[in-house]
């Protein structure tokens, strides 16, 4: 099978499908467990308080002293319901960029931070480090971050779309 891009032919098979998917799976595992993190986070009765048995005040106070930088705990804990709240919508915005491969760079940027705090934050005592979740979550953003969506991205749509109207425009123009 022949496919042109930008002038050049070349021949497609396995290899190259494979390599054109190769994000597919890491972003739909991504945007799958955040979309999740954040629903369970909205619908979980007791994290959504400032104090108690799983609540993110009690978290948040639990690792507070262990933590690698306790000044990012402190700053959730003077509005720890606000503080999940964005956690939560954050791991929400960033599943569904994952996901659907929209705006794929900016949604896999929040999501390493939002893993990079938690890294620093929550599951920093991990002994040995690599029992940690966290650290793992962020190193699977890069990918993203560096290559961006992928095949069966809206990303990936909109810039084939735009490459038709650029086409499309270059080849009405007339010469004079």
């Amino acid at each position: 099978m022949a496919v042109t891009t930008t002038g050049a032919t070349r021949t497609s098979g396995p290899r190259e499908a494979a390599a054109r998917f190769a994000l597919l799976p890491l972003r739909v595992f991504l945007g799958v467990t955040f979309l999740y993190a954040g629903l369970h986070k909205l619908t979980d009765s007791a994290f959504l308080e400032e104090s108690g048995p799983g609540s993110i005040g009690g978290q948040m106070e639990a690792v507070r002293d262990a933590s690698a930088v306790p000044a990012l705990v402190d700053l959730g804990l003077h509005a720890p319901v606000a503080f999940g709240l964005a956690i939560a919508l954050g791991e929400l915005a960033v599943g569904l960029g994952a996901l659907l491969g929209l705006l794929t760079r900016v949604a896999a940027t929040g999501g390493a931070l939002i893993s990079l705090s938690l890294w620093l934050t929550m599951s920093w005592t991990a002994e040995p480090y690599y029992l940690g979740n966290d650290l793992p979550y962020l190193m699977a953003w890069t990918p993203l971050i560096l290559a961006g969506g992928g095949a069966l991205s809206l990303d990936a749509a909109w810039r084939a779309r735009r490459a038709g109207r650029t086409a499309g425009a270059a080849g009405d123009s007339t010469t004079v």
